[in-house]
Order: C-alpha cells, then sequence, then structure tokens
C-alpha cells in the first residue's frame, strides 16, 4: 500500500505539494506542517497521540506512476 501523499495541513489548510520538505505525518498519515506540528502541536499528532516524522518524498517517476492524493482535510479545531 502507498502512503496517500495527502495534499495540505489539517490545521492551517497550507498546501503541502507531494515533494514539500515541510510535511510531517503520523502512523495514520494525518498530515501537518512543519510550522503547526512544532508551535501548535508539540510534534504529536492531535489525532492519535503519535509522532510526527517527516513525510517521505516519493521520486518523481513513481509520483507519475502512483499520484499524490487530492483528498484535502481540514480540522482546525484539533490544533486549538
Amino acid at each position: 500500500m502507498m502512503l496517500a501523499l495527502r495534499p495540505n495541513c489539517e490545521c492551517c489548510d497550507r498546501d503541502l505539494p507531494p515533494e514539500s520538505p515541510l510535511a510531517l505525518i503520523c502512523t495514520y498519515e494525518c498530515t501537518w506542517c512543519r510550522d503547526c506540528a512544532e508551535t501548535k502541536l508539540g510534534m504529536t499528532c492531535p489525532n492519535c497521540q503519535g509522532n510526527l516524522v517527516p513525510r517521505p518524498i516519493r521520486p518523481p517517476a513513481m509520483l507519475a506512476k502512483h499520484p499524490a492524493s487530492t483528498e484535502r482535510k481540514h480540522r482546525p479545531e484539533r490544533c486549538a
């Protein structure tokens, strides 16, 4: 199964394209930008309480074969 590579931060809705080094994920692929993860979330996913780690960057050839998700999740209430 491939990572979804979700397109945005669930907290601030910032765009996080597949090649972004600013994207962080938890074990369930909840996706956050580095700024929100560090300043609002304490590097812990508010959905599962798991740690946040850098999201891998899929190589371009594989991204063409297995595109990133276009499904946006925006839940700013989780970042209060």
